[in-house]
């Protein structure tokens, strides 16, 4: 203990003498390599940071104080005993500020060990050949690493090497004595180090490999296989062993049954310096196909490798045959008769000869026979039968040599026979699990059929009141039939219909959703996609925005509806359906939507309002518009519709009206006359020498005993300016250009008895005998205008 500190603090004082600068930070040595297992010592110097209290972590972990010491104020030494870390991380931290001063990484080195070595022939199929030698070991090292086997071989007095960068290397071209010894030792070597095992010897005889035998032959033998080899030398006392396996149908292969060896071991035989061996393999099926091998070994040395497989067909042996019959009897039909369907398992192909079945029917009762069917290949046949029980026997022939005979009863129509009940199934993973309460009667047993398409049946026997079924196709209904056995007699068989072997996914799902402003309704559809769908448990309702997270709601399966709640407006949302079952789940495609702007609850009383206001706005402005149009027609009268009158003083109005030119004979006060009335007293438009204008004849009606009537075409009269009459003064209308077809009328007074006031008229003067003429005058509007205006 001592001596170990000693050298300890000597290494320590040694290291600061050579060590780098003294102001310097750093951890001493670096990246050190070591043997696993063995002590190391790291140096830490602080100078840099003028501390002296430092602590160390390993691989992050931080190491107990008491390992590490301080040689002086700048220097700390750790001791690390029997490291064995392969690889580790060491770093030095002040202890004030806990800053990393530095560090360094440690790796170990170890031994190659475990080092086995086989001998053997370089040619596996001859005897005599040249030796080899392959040695292995264990090493757990990153590479690089190059590795040299050395062996030596005593009696030989030979050392042989060879390298490597595996954990495995090969001696070839060797002659080699069987009793010799041969030690070998493996190196290790890298940039950094290297490394030699511990020497491992062995002797030759227990490292060496047997050749495989050869000329495999199998030979049949009353039920018996009998498996023969040759061995190869060396002929030394050793043992063989066969493996035997039966290939079954669809190729996979099992371990033949070795039950007669008392432990379930393969079978195997004794050898001293014989070349030969044989086996015999007993319990083997008829017309199954085995498979043999057999390998070798010699005292304690090592196996051989197996010998090439031979295959083998074994014979049909008449006391293997189980020939398995069955019947399916169809429902009575109306012509009192029944279909029976008789189904066996054929013998297979592979036991070879030609095989021929006789089917024959008996009535039970009479023993009578009944028809006679004979198939050559077939394993089904129907018949037919009537109400009575008959029974069907099956006569296998194998070159006209009866092999095999067996017989199944139809029972009679309405027959008193036992019957199970309470049938019971359990579906999981294609394998049905049939349970069935037994008859009140003793049976011998149950026949179950079970069909999935209705013209393939499987069946199989069971003393027991439950069976299971399996290999059967998954996601299928299965239609089971369990019938009971007494004697040599069937009772009537129980059905239970359509049992899957396996359930499915869940029904598909169609959606469909109807959006609001800030709701949706959400209601979908089951539709059935499969036969054994499974039984949905709930529903969940997943939705979400365009760029948000997924929302849900889950319903119980008797819901087929939910409302969604609190969405946001104008807003498109994606929602889907998952369908949960015990089996799986199903989920409909995705459906977008998107929710309105507006509340759909306010849209239809702001339509409606909308329309009213609408309306009176269109009917308020077709008034106004014909209001307007009336406003605009009404001041201006039409010349061509309007007469014109004199109108007498209201002295001379008594017993006088006026009426409209339209129908003037209706009146019974007609003083006012139109022109065509009074054609005869109405003189014609100066002519000839009479020169004078129209303007020569104008009456001044300011001072006429008269006034002028206007008549609208609404017959209406339009007040003239009040200007005092003229008597004797009349009006006629002016003919334009003394045409016949001018639209104005004129309306002239007749001699009014009044007589004339002792005022004079103001009017133009003319000549007396053109002063008692009836002149015709044109009146227009702007003329009254102008004199209401004077």
């Amino acid at each position: 203990m001592y001596t170990f500190q000693l050298v300890f603090i000597l290494a320590g004082i040694s290291f600061i003498r050579a060590g780098p600068n003294s102001n310097t930070c750093s951890v001493y040595p670096k990246d050190p390599y070591i043997k696993a297992g063995e002590n190391i010592t790291i140096t830490c110097q602080s100078a840099c940071d003028g501390t002296s209290k430092i602590y160390w972590k390993l691989n992050n972990d931080r190491i107990d104080d008491s390992l590490s010491s301080m040689l002086n104020r700048t220097h700390t030494v750790l001791s690390l005993r029997n490291f064995t870390h392969p690889r580790a991380t060491l770093q030095c931290y002040t202890a004030d500020t806990q800053q990393v001063i530095g560090g360094t990484i440690i790796e170990t080195y170890s031994k190659p060990r475990n080092i086995s070595c086989v001998q053997y022939k370089l040619n596996q199929e001859e005897s005599g050949s040249l030796d080899s030698l392959t040695c292995t070991w264990e090493h757990h090292m990153n590479p690089p690493v190059n590795y040299t086997v050395e062996s030596v071989f005593y009696k030989q007095k030979e050392i042989l090497q060879c390298h490597s960068k595996k954990t495995t290397c090969t001696l070839t071209e060797l002659y080699t004595l069987r009793d010799d010894n041969i030690t070998v030792t493996v190196k290790a070597t890298t940039h950094h180090w290297n490394v030699s095992s511990e020497p491992r010897t062995f002797a030759l005889h227990d490292i060496s490999k047997s050749l495989p035998p050869k000329d495999l032959a199998v030979t049949d033998s009353a039920g018996s296989l009998s498996v023969k080899w040759r061995r190869l030398s060396p002929l030394k006392p050793g043992r063989c062993e066969v493996k035997c396996r039966k290939v079954l149908a669809g190729g996979e292969i099992v371990e033949c049954d070795h039950s007669e060896t008392g432990n379930n071991t393969r079978p195997y035989c004794l050898l001293n310096d014989e070349a030969n061996g044989s086996i015999t393999i007993n319990n083997v099926d008829s017309c199954s196909t085995y498979s043999f091998s057999v390998r070798c070994v010699l005292g304690k040395a090592i196996w051989s490798d197996w010998s090439k497989e031979i295959l083998y067909v074994t014979k049909l042996n008449k006391n293997h045959v189980n020939l398995r019959l069955w019947r399916k009897v169809s429902e009575l039909e109306e012509n009192g008769l029944r279909k029976v369907r008789v189904m066996w398992t054929g013998i297979p192909k592979d036991c070879g000869g030609t095989f021929t079945y006789t089917i024959k029917q008996t009535h039970d009762s009479e023993h009578m026979t009944g028809g006679n069917y004979t198939f050559r290949g077939n394993t089904t046949c129907d018949v037919v039968v009537n109400q009575d029980a008959d029974r069907i026997n099956l006569t296998v022939f194998q070159n006209k040599e009866v092999l095999v005979v067996k017989s199944v009863y139809v029972p009679a129509v309405g027959e008193s026979l036992p019957q199970v009940t309470n049938i019971q199934t359990l579906s999981d993973d294609n394998v049905i699990n049939v349970s069935w309460m037994a008859p009140m009667q003793p049976v011998s047993g149950y026949k179950i059929d079970w069909t999935q398409d209705g013209s393939q049946y499987h069946w199989k026997e069971s003393e027991y009141t439950n069976v299971t079924l399996s290999g059967l196709q998954g996601k299928k209904p299965y239609n089971i039939t369990v019938t009971p056995l007494f004697g040599d007699k069937t009772g009537h068989g129980t059905k239970v219909l359509h049992v899957c072997s396996s359930f499915g996914d869940p029904d598909s799902i169609a959606i469909t959703v109807v959006p609001g402003q800030r709701q949706a309704f959400v209601s979908w559809n089951t539709k059935s996609q499969k036969e054994c769908s499974g039984a949905v448990q709930s529903y969940t309702v997943n939705y979400k925005a365009q760029d948000g997270p997924y929302l849900n709601v889950t319903v119980d399966n008797k819901t087929r509806n939910v409302s969604l709640k609190d969405l946001s407006p104008d807003t498109q949302y994606t929602v889907n359906v998952d369908a949960r079952a015990l089996t799986g789940i199903s989920t409909s495609s995705d459906e977008k939507f998107t929710t309105k702007k507006f509340d759909p609850d306010l849209v239809t009383p702001l339509c409606v309002a909308g329309s009213v206001i609408i309306f009176l706005v269109l009917f308020l402005g077709l008034c106004f518009a014909v209001q307007w149009k009336k406003f605009q027609e009404k001041p201006v009268p039409n010349p061509a519709l309007s007469s014109v009158g004199v109108w007498a003083s209201q002295s001379q109005q008594q017993g006088i009206c006026f009426q409209p030119f339209r129908n003037p004979s209706e009146s019974h006060c007609d003083t006012v006359y139109p022109e065509k009335a009074q054609s005869t007293s109405t003189p014609s438009l100066v002519t000839g020498d009479d020169t004078n204008t129209a303007s020569e004849y104008i009456v001044d009606y300011a001072n006429s005993g008269m006034s002028l009537g206007l008549y609208t075409e609404d017959e209406s009269p339009v007040e003239p300016a009040k200007t005092p009459p003229s008597p004797g003064e009349s009006t006629a209308l002016i003919s334009s250009e003394s045409s016949t077809a001018n639209p104005y009328r004129s309306q002239s007074s007749v001699e009014s008895p009044v007589p004339e006031t002792a005022k004079p008229s103001k009017h133009v003067p003319v000549k007396q005998q053109e002063r008692a003429l009836l002149k015709t005058i044109y009146v227009t509007l702007d003329m009254i205008e102008q004199d209401h205006n004077r």
